[in-house]
């Protein structure tokens, strides 16, 4: 039997390469036969993920109250950054509670498969775009291929850990609508029950999720079980075409509900606040 039959019929494992292939695409950054502006999008989504993690770092590692003196609790909201407050008098004052829940974040949402795309293209220029040149220096390396980006496999472990800070985000919203013995609507709850249910949809249009369902499986309508678990499948596919929607918009509502938060606990918005003021 040959190597390729071999390779074919699952008996044959080729090694990885240890560079890039060459690929079909003129080389050189840049070097493009393109005539669109295929540029702005690579610099859009650049632009916005480090305007994300300048935000985040700041809030969730300076703005705390043993450095900058400023609260990540008001009003019975918890910023999503933080999430119920945990580790609360059992740090440092210097040390962020943040790190219980950010790693977890931080993981999942590095080793997306959509977000890995974003950002090779974007921070990487790993291919700048399709049909578009990356830089020479490229050809010394294999990405996946190598350490530490070989790693990014791990994806499908740190889905099962990025439902436990999904579940907190819902349990904050329950303990910010129920505030002082009674239930309230305030625009807070809004905000926070607007950030979980964009990070479930996250969640729950990962990749991964979709073949932890559906995978492994040789027919769909066999058993009653297969044609359940194709029900299950085709919901997840349904949302996960708009995976990279719910990513960019968990984003950001992570920040609008964290610095609503955040300008209550400074005194910027209260009671006397025209619109809002009435329904914090």
């Amino acid at each position: 039997m040959t190597a390729p039959d071999q390779v074919r019929q699952g008996r044959r494992v080729e090694p990885r390469p240890s560079t890039k292939p060459q690929g079909s695409v003129r080389r050189g950054f840049g070097v493009t036969l393109r005539l669109d502006r295929w540029s702005l999008r690579p610099m859009a989504i650049a632009l916005g993920i480090l305007a994300f993690v300048t935000y985040a770092g700041f809030s969730s590692v300076l703005l705390i109250p043993g450095v900058l003196g400023v609260d990540y609790a008001a009003e019975g909201y918890h910023s999503p950054f933080f999430s119920l407050g945990l580790a609360e008098g059992f740090l440092p004052g210097w040390i962020s509670p943040a790190i219980f829940v950010l790693w977890i974040q931080v993981l999942f949402r590095a080793t997306c498969y959509y977000f890995r795309g974003a950002y090779y293209k974007s921070l990487f220029a790993d291919p700048p775009a399709c049909a578009v040149g990356e830089p020479t220096i490229h050809r010394r390396f294999g990405m996946e291929n190598r350490f530490p980006f070989i790693l990014q496999n791990a994806h499908r472990f740190t889905l099962y850990l990025a439902f436990i800070p999904m579940a907190v985000l819902w349990y904050d919203l329950v303990i910010a609508a129920w505030h002082d013995g009674s239930p309230r609507l305030g625009l807070g709850v809004f905000l926070i029950g607007a950030d979980a249910l964009l990070v479930s949809l996250y969640v729950f249009s990962c990749h991964s999720l979709r073949h932890l369902v559906g995978g492994s499986l040789d027919c769909f309508s066999c058993t009653r079980n297969t044609r359940r678990r194709h029900g299950v499948w085709a919901r997840v596919s349904s949302l996960n075409l708009h995976h990279g929607t719910w990513f960019w918009a968990s984003l950001v509502s992570i920040v609008i509900a964290d610095l609503y938060i955040r300008m209550l606990a400074m005194g910027v918005i209260d009671s006397s606040t025209p619109l809002i003021g009435g329904f914090l």
